[in-house]
């Protein structure tokens, strides 16, 4: 019998309203394999145990009576350090927000919450979701880094000392991670989930995401978490879709656009090489692989993102930055610092180029089923001093499409590699089906019941 911390949330689900699972078994058994590995991983920075007993508790006795309180009920998820989450600590990775108790619960946890979910703890994230790191370690290699800013949440996942994970995306933070180890993330469109009750980092750049062990589970969590908030302005009215249902492609064969301008060049030998084993495979499997010619606003994008995140971060950080000094760390304090520079033309010139970028890129979109790239541009790199390169998500985060990351294989070094799926603005319906096609031809299983690697060790 596998640990009951190692079933999918799919898994957790179905046995705990079947009466097979109790939430208290579920709490105690994914408390132990914290106990376990994190000591090495460092993934959490709060858990409060007592509080998460009775939860458990209160849980399973509402189940005896027959009450339900949504399709998470008793489900332990971790949250991304910079979420608000009522009774608390919020820290945001910061010495600024140390001993920080929000009075209130961000929207995003209270609709876990609501959907029956138990709040298991917080996460370790780089200082205010920026790039200074955080004490997490790669499950997969201790000396390397998980990625960033979402270290905590994406190695609790590919652990399984939770099922589901939240973290947010401003540049890479979500879909990198995930691909650095082994899990699914996805990042939906701008406006798909709510931000009310998170730390902002740049306003028009920042994105809810989490993370999961296979794409299902992912379609489960953004059925909970999407929809308008009042709360939160930049919330699109667009209606939620059923995303567990498995939907039909509409078009056959599947259209997936290649896209090589800027990361074949910009990628390691050996992600190239597999990024084009995996077209071959998806090919085979039936897909038409077509290379997508990018519009001319792609070339900017880069740079846009830079100044609207440097201007944006600074913006927020301006007062609590000249009251904390020398509480905050070196990479942040140098975002600040440049970013209170840049002048209003340029940012509205940035800003221009994201509006283009996005228009450009609905034109694109209507060709595809959706666009496939590396996920990163390298497995995870050694070392702790770094979190890696957002590069290869910045264009996904300035247009605010939604983006998934499939573990696809392992690098020469023992290390995940995936691949990065976009789909067109709220259509996340249709790239998670595409992405549980891609799932299921890749075969690459998120499985913990490998031990402590979370996905079977194949070369693609």
């Amino acid at each position: 019998m596998a640990e009951p911390c190692s079933l999918y949330l799919t898994e957790m689900i179905t046995q705990i309203r079947r009466k097979k699972l109790s939430p208290l078994n579920l709490m105690e058994s994914v408390l132990k394999r914290i106990d376990s590995l994190d000591p090495l991983i460092q993934a959490w920075v709060t858990i409060d145990r007592k509080a998460i007993q009775e939860e458990a508790a209160r849980h399973a006795d509402e189940i005896s009576r027959g009450k339900m309180r949504g399709p998470l009920h008793g489900i332990p998820i971790g949250v991304k350090d910079i979420f608000y989450t009522a009774g608390m600590k919020t820290t945001a990775g910061s010495k600024v927000m140390e001993n920080f108790i929000p009075p209130f619960d961000s929207t995003a946890v209270h609709r876990l919450k609501k959907a029956g979910a138990i709040v298991l703890g917080k996460t370790a994230t780089t200082e205010f979701a920026h790039a200074d790191p955080a004490p997490t370690r790669n499950p997969w290699n201790l000396d390397h880094t998980p990625g960033g800013s979402s270290s905590g949440s994406a190695a609790a996942v590919a652990t399984c000392m939770c099922p589901a994970a939240l973290g947010s995306q401003t540049g890479g933070s979500v879909l990198r991670p995930a691909a650095y180890c082994g899990v699914v993330g996805l990042k939906p469109t701008y406006g798909r989930i709510s931000r009310h009750g998170v730390f902002p980092f740049s306003w028009t750049l920042d994105h809810v995401g989490f993370f999961t062990r296979s794409v299902a589970d992912a379609a489960i969590l953004l059925g909970v978490l999407a929809g308008h908030d009042p709360q939160d302005l930049s919330t699109a009215q667009e209606p939620v879709p059923d995303y567990n249902r498995s939907g039909k492609l509409a078009r056959k064969p599947l259209r997936i656009g290649v896209v090589r301008a800027f990361y074949q060049q910009n990628s390691e030998e050996q992600v190239w090489s597999h990024t084009e084993k995996i077209m071959a495979k998806l090919e085979k499997a039936g897909a038409r692989i077509l290379e997508v010619k990018m519009p001319p606003s792609f070339a900017a994008v880069q740079d846009a993102h830079r100044i609207i995140m440097r201007a944006e971060g600074a913006a927020f950080h301006e007062k609590l930055f000249e009251k904390n000094l020398a509480k905050y760390r070196p990479k942040l304090r140098d975002l600040i610092e440049t970013g209170l520079l840049i002048p209003g033309v340029d940012y509205l010139r940035a800003q221009k180029i994201k509006r283009l970028f996005r228009r450009h890129m609905e034109a694109v979109m209507k060709n595809y089923d959706c666009l496939l790239t590396p996920a990163t541009s390298s497995p995870a790199p050694p070392g702790l001093s770094s979190t890696g390169n957002p590069w290869f998500q910045v264009p996904w985060s300035l247009s605010g499409l939604p983006t998934i990351n499939l573990p696809s294989g392992m690098s020469q070094e023992g290390l995940p590699l995936g691949i990065q799926l976009i789909g067109t603005a709220f259509g996340e319906g249709k790239l998670l089906t595409v992405a549980r096609w891609c799932e299921k031809v890749l075969q690459v299983s998120c499985s913990p019941r490998v031990g402590l690697s979370p996905i079977n060790k194949q070369g693609y």
